[in-house]
């Protein structure tokens, strides 16, 4: 049911191929495992999207999209986990990764008062960076790993229970 859905949702590798901007992926873009539903191409670009959406730059989709493209991962698993760091989630998400940032740099909180102006940029914002890549770059690779080992035991749990009651129909 969920796989009928997707193929719905999901666009053709083919029709992919023939957009101007894809096209110097060629042939590449049409490989079967970039588009199925199998417990290692899914598993895996949902553990990368997770980390990719812990990234500070405007750039998620087309990242997602080339790491699942060389690792050959699920392109659509990968592109749609970035979509859980969204406007709404953004600055929960990010306020966390600073936090997380400021606590192993053992650097005190700041206030975080907004000014358009060149002397808030140096003097306001210049002592929040490295808390806060940091914390982006240790969120996001605890929240990957976290995902991928997640969704790697759900996925085996699925298909252990789904074998375990067909046999036991079929034994009964």
């Amino acid at each position: 049911m969920l796989r009928r859905r997707l193929q719905k949702i999901v666009p053709a590798p083919q029709s992919l191929q023939q957009r101007w901007f894809l096209r110097p992926f060629g042939q590449r873009l049409a490989d079967p495992q970039l588009w199925t539903l199998h417990r290692r191409g899914v598993t895996y670009a949902f553990g990368v999207g997770l980390a990719i959406c812990f990234l500070p730059l405007p750039v998620h989709l087309p990242l997602a999209a080339t790491v699942a493209l060389l690792w050959r991962l699920n392109i659509p698993v990968a592109c749609g986990t970035t979509f859980l760091v969204n406007p709404f989630t953004v600055w929960p998400v990010y306020y966390l990764a600073y936090r997380v940032g400021a606590a192993l740099l053992q650097s005190p909180r700041q206030h975080f008062h907004f000014h358009l102006s060149w002397a808030w940029l140096r003097h306001g914002l210049t002592p929040m960076w490295a808390p806060f890549i940091i914390g982006c770059v240790v969120c996001g690779v605890l929240c990957g790993v976290a995902g991928w080992a997640a969704l790697e035991l759900l996925w085996r749990w699925s298909v252990r229970s789904r074998y375990r009651s067909r046999h036991a129909a079929q034994s009964a």
